[in-house]
């Protein structure tokens, strides 16, 4: 904040005052950097961002929330909001507020609609153990840490179920969020329909979301879990699993991925400095159905390591096994229109064994199915035309410099150029992405052009720009 002086009241009075003003009515804590518990606040799960607010407000309700953003537009600060940390994509600096809210996890399932109300903070985990008491389930993510909300707001690839019931933001019915001006609203597409479908897919850039109302299935059960293989037979096991999305029903969610880690004391001893391949498997429907598709995955090459079984759908984060402890990584997104036998073969020359690639991991998960479908309401979630979704992970060890990781995962993406989407996914965007024009990719030219409209109404002075940003449109 510049320190200059309006009015006769210099800046740092201005700060001073506001600041106190903002302590004494928020619930919640407001820190500065130096104060105790300013670090844990705005800590996030991957490391590679980190941040340092001018200050961060811990709210505990919609009113912390609009109280925070009135501050920060009285003090002419950017706005920057952290749920979980699980996505990051810009550092917030000392001309920036946070907004953190982790602290707001009320959850309510309603069983005779159907639908969940989550806050803001509520992590999946939480969320499906109180849907399974009435025998529903969400669309949920690979992690039981991730939060709800910031997936949704990207679109939500559903490890479980995603190509039975699509993207999960199909499923949102309103949306409570707190707009620039401070103002709370309850958004659906009946009511201010232009911020609601916006939000769906334009993430984080129209306000701070303090709840979301959604559907919910009945499921309860799954037949889950991963096929490991040794990387040796890595072009083999992928290319058998390219034949089986061709003929998947859309009962089955899957996901093929390389995994190539050191010899780390915590994974189990086939994972240990040696490649693997696995195949991570979610059916919705009957057991007999399950292990009649996959039984020629089995066979194709000697496992390592079947997980696969019926499960309750509240071990839903057994299936991918994501890491519970923050880490530093860089990632690389892409979208695949197809996979061909050449589409495979190209992966495991870039990233199998003996390719010299740093990437840990590469996830391969096939969309198509449900995913295709266009939503009730108009939203920003693209890609419905993609047939599969590429991640490239490079763990960056402690201690070494996340730049110098920068370029890891490009070459996957070079050698997958033939059969890659010119569009990408707002819900596949890294921190690199994190760029007006790479951000821009995400949307189709008219739906781009709707969500400036869309800022130009509740973020004119877009004040939320800590993220993938969308540019409010310039009055002619």
């Amino acid at each position: 904040m510049a320190r200059g002086e309006r009015n006769g009241v210099s800046d740092r009075e201005v700060w001073e005052r506001e600041l106190a003003v903002l302590a004494a009515e928020a619930d919640g804590p407001v820190l500065t950097p130096g104060a105790e518990g300013y670090d844990d606040e705005v800590a996030v799960f991957n490391l590679a961002v980190t941040h340092h607010p001018a200050v961060v407000v811990g709210a505990t309700s919609p009113e912390d929330v609009s109280l925070a953003v009135r501050c920060a537009g009285t003090l002419g600060l950017d706005i920057a909001v952290l749920n979980t940390g699980h996505g990051p994509s810009l550092p917030a600096t000392d001309n920036t507020l946070m907004i953190t809210t982790s602290r707001m996890t009320a959850v309510t399932v309603d069983p005779g609609a159907g639908t969940a109300r989550v806050q803001a903070g509520v992590r999946f985990q939480q969320l499906v153990t109180e849907a399974a008491v009435h025998g529903l389930a969400p669309l949920v993510g690979s992690s039981s840490g991730v939060g709800v909300v910031g997936y949704l707001l990207g679109g939500g690839s559903s490890i479980t179920m995603g190509r039975k019931y699509g993207w999960a933001s199909d499923q949102v019915t309103r949306i409570e969020v707190v707009t620039a001006d401070g103002e709370p609203r309850h958004v659906s597409p009946m009511a201010e329909g232009d911020l609601f479908s916006a939000l769906l897919g334009g993430k984080s850039n129209f306000g701070v979301v303090t709840a979301m109302e959604f559907g919910l299935f009945p499921v309860t059960r799954l037949y889950a879990g991963t096929l490991f293989f040794s990387g040796s037979d890595a072009a083999v096991v992928a290319e058998a699993y390219r034949r089986f999305t061709s003929t998947a029903p859309d009962d089955m969610t899957s996901g093929l991925v390389f995994l190539d880690f050191p010899p780390l004391p915590d994974l189990p001893e086939f994972m240990r400095g040696k490649p693997v391949v696995a195949i991570q498997l979610s059916h919705v429907g009957r057991e007999e159905d399950a292990k009649r598709l996959i039984a020629p995955l089995r066979q194709a090459a000697t496992a390592v390591m079947d997980t696969v079984s019926t499960m309750p759908y509240t071990d839903f984060g057994s299936i991918a096994m994501d890491p519970t402890e923050p880490i530093a990584a860089v990632e690389r997104f892409g979208i695949l229109r197809e996979m061909t036998p050449e589409t495979v073969r190209a992966i495991v020359d870039a990233v199998g064994p003996g390719s010299g690639s740093r990437v840990n991991m590469v996830d391969i998960r096939q969309l198509g199915g449900a995913y295709s479908r266009s939503p009730a309401a108009p939203d920003a979630v693209g890609g419905r035309d993609a047939g599969f979704s590429v991640l490239a992970l490079t763990v960056v060890p402690p201690g070494e410099d996340v730049s110098s990781y920068a370029g890891s995962g490009r070459d996957l993406l070079d050698a997958l150029a033939p059969w890659l989407s010119a569009r990408r996914h707002p819900g596949f965007l890294s921190p690199e992405d994190a760029t007006v024009a790479g951000t821009k990719e995400a949307y189709d030219p008219a739906v781009y052009e709707r969500l400036q409209a869309a800022k130009a109404i509740y973020d004119p002075e877009n004040r939320f720009r800590v993220n993938h940003n969308i540019p409010p449109r310039q009055a002619s």
